[in-house]
C-alpha cells in the first residue's frame, strides 16, 4: 500500500477497482493494471498476482480511468494570456488553475491562448506535473485583433512571430482561432464590457447585464441585425442604473469601439489559420458561436482536409437549437464537435446547461474541454458524472470524449495516452466507483501526482 507517499519503485500493480479503458465500450470490474517505468505492460480482469519487488496499490472499491486530457483550456501558462493578448496573469493565478485541472483529474492539457511563445509556457513556476501544450495562432489578423482589444502583453517578438516558427520550435496544435475576447464572447461580458462602462460612467454593471446590452445593441451575431429597440435598450439602461450616466447612442458608440473593432480582423484570422493548418496538416481549434459559425463552415468547405476543432459548440450566445443545428452541419463536413464544461455544470453563474444537454443527447459531441468561464469552469468529470445522470450516456461512452477521443483528435501530442492499454503512458485517475466527480488517486507516468484528494510535491 502506499498510504500517502509515492510508488517506491517503478514497478506497480493496481489492483481491484473497477476499470474503463477510454475507448467508449469496455468496462471491467474488478481489474488489475501492472505498470513499469511509467507504461502499462499488463491490463487484466480480476485480481492479478504481485510479482516481486512491486509496489501494490489497491484501487477496490474505486473507479480506474485513463487521465483526463483537456483540449481547451486558458490561464495556465506564463505567456501572454488569452486571444487578446492581454499581459500574463500572475504566477499565483496560473500556479492556482494549474492545480484545479490536475486535482479534478487532468494529466494532459492544451492552453488555447495561442500567442505566447514556446518557451513562456512554465516562467518562474517551473514545469508542472500535468502536461502542459502550448498553441499558435500567430497570424497577421489574429495579432491585429489582439490589438484591437487589448495587446498589452504582445511584444515585438510575439508580434513579428509566425505560426510557421511556433511548427519549427515543436508546436502541434494551431488556435484558438478567433476567441472571446476578440469575437464578442464571454471575455467581453465579464471583463471588456464591464470595464469601458465603468471606466464611463464610474458605474460597474454586472456580467449578466454586459451580456444583455451587447446582445440588445449589436445583436447576437454581432451584424446589426435582431437588435433590440431603442425603447428596450434605454430599459435596459434604467434596470442597470446607468441611465442618467450614458445615453443609448453613447452606448452603441462605446460597444462598437469595445466589440466590433476587432472582429474584423479575427474572422480574416481564421482563414489564416485554416491555411497555416492545412499547410502544417496539424489539428486547429476554431472559436465556434453565431459571430463565427458560417465562417467555419466556409472553412470547412473549402478546405476538406482541414482538421477543424470546433470550440466551445455550447457557446451560451447559441439558441438551443442553432448549435444542434451548426453542431450537425459541422460533423457532417468532418470537423470535430468540442463541448466545454464552462459554468454550466454546477456553477451556473452566467449559464445554463440546455445546449450542452442538447449537443450530447443528439450524439453530436466528440470531445468536451473545459474553456475558461473567466475562472468559473466546472471540472470535466462532474461534466461526465452529468452525462450520466442527465444525459442517459453511458459511463463508458462519456470518458471516452475526455479521454480516448481526446487523443484521437490530436495524436501528435497525445498519441501516447488517453487509453487504458498496453505500450500506452500510465496517466491514471482513481474516483469513487459512483460518482467520477469525486477524484481521489492522480497518477501521471505511473507517479502519484494527487492522493486522496491532496496534491503531492514533486
Amino acid at each position: 500500500m502506499m498510504d500517502g507517499n509515492r510508488a517506491a519503485n517503478d514497478r506497480i500493480l493496481f489492483r481491484g477497482g473497477s476499470l474503463i479503458t477510454g475507448d467508449g465500450r469496455t468496462m471491467l470490474e474488478p481489474a488489475s493494471i501492472r505498470v513499469r517505468a511509467g507504461v502499462i505492460v499488463e491490463l487484466s480482469p480480476g485480481m492479478a498476482d504481485a510479482a516481486e519487488s512491486e509496489t501494490v496499490i489497491s484501487t477496490e472499491g474505486l473507479m480506474m480511468l485513463p487521465g483526463f486530457i483537456n483540449g481547451h483550456a486558458h490561464a495556465t501558462i506564463a505567456g501572454p494570456s488569452m486571444p487578446s493578448g492581454s499581459p500574463p496573469l500572475s504566477p499565483a493565478q496560473v500556479s492556482w488553475q494549474r492545480n484545479r485541472h490536475l486535482l479534478s483529474g487532468t494529466t494532459s492539457l492544451i492552453n488555447v491562448c495561442g500567442l505566447a511563445m514556446a518557451d513562456e509556457r512554465d516562467g518562474e513556476l517551473g514545469a508542472h506535473p500535468m502536461d502542459i501544450h502550448m498553441t499558435s495562432a500567430h497570424t497577421p489578423h489574429s495579432i491585429l485583433a489582439a490589438d484591437e482589444i487589448d495587446g498589452r502583453g504582445l511584444t515585438p517578438r510575439h508580434r513579428h512571430s509566425s505560426i510557421d516558427d511556433l511548427v519549427l520550435s515543436g508546436c502541434r496544435v494551431l488556435g484558438e482561432a478567433g476567441g472571446g475576447q476578440t469575437l464578442g464572447g464571454g471575455a467581453q461580458d465579464y471583463r471588456f464590457i464591464p470595464d469601458a462602462i465603468e471606466e464611463y460612467t464610474g458605474l460597474r454593471i454586472s456580467v449578466q447585464m454586459a451580456r444583455r446590452l451587447k446582445e440588445a445593441v449589436l445583436g447576437r451575431r454581432l451584424d446589426g441585425r435582431a437588435t433590440a429597440s431603442e425603447r428596450t435598450v434605454k430599459e435596459l439602461l434604467v434596470e442597470a442604473a446607468i441611465a442618467d450616466k450614458i445615453s443609448t447612442l453613447e452606448l452603441r458608440g462605446l460597444l462598437e469601439r469595445h466589440v466590433l473593432a476587432p472582429v474584423e480582423h479575427a474572422l480574416v484570422g481564421l482563414k489564416e489559420v485554416a491555411d497555416a493548418a492545412v499547410r502544417h496538416n496539424l489539428p486547429a481549434i476554431f472559436h465556434h458561436a453565431p459571430p463565427t459559425a458560417e465562417t467555419l463552415l466556409l472553412l470547412q468547405q473549402q478546405y476538406p482536409a482541414l482538421r477543424m476543432i470546433a470550440a466551445h459548440a455550447n457557446h451560451p450566445s447559441f439558441l438551443t437549437d442553432e448549435a444542434v443545428d451548426y453542431a450537425a452541419r459541422l460533423k457532417d463536413l468532418g470537423a470535430k464537435v468540442d463541448i466545454s464544461t464552462l459554468d454550466v455544470v454546477e456553477t451556473r453563474f452566467r449559464n445554463g446547461p440546455e445546449s450542452f444537454d442538447a449537443l450530447v443527447e443528439a450524439g453530436l459531441v466528440d470531445t468536451i474541454s473545459t474553456d475558461f468561464a473567466g475562472g468559473d469552469w466546472d471540472t470535466i468529470p462532474s461534466a461526465l458524472h452529468r452525462m450520466t445522470r442527465v444525459n442517459r450516456k453511458s459511463l463508458t461512452e462519456a470518458v471516452a470524449l475526455a479521454t480516448g477521443n481526446v487523443a484521437r483528435v490530436f495524436p501528435e501530442i497525445f498519441g501516447d495516452r488517453g487509453l487504458l492499454a498496453l505500450g500506452k503512458r500510465a496517466d491514471l485517475v482513481m474516483t469513487e466507483a459512483h460518482n467520477i466527480s469525486r477524484v481521489r488517486h492522480v497518477f501521471i507516468a505511473g507517479q502519484a501526482r494527487v492522493w486522496n484528494g491532496a496534491l503531492l510535491s514533486a
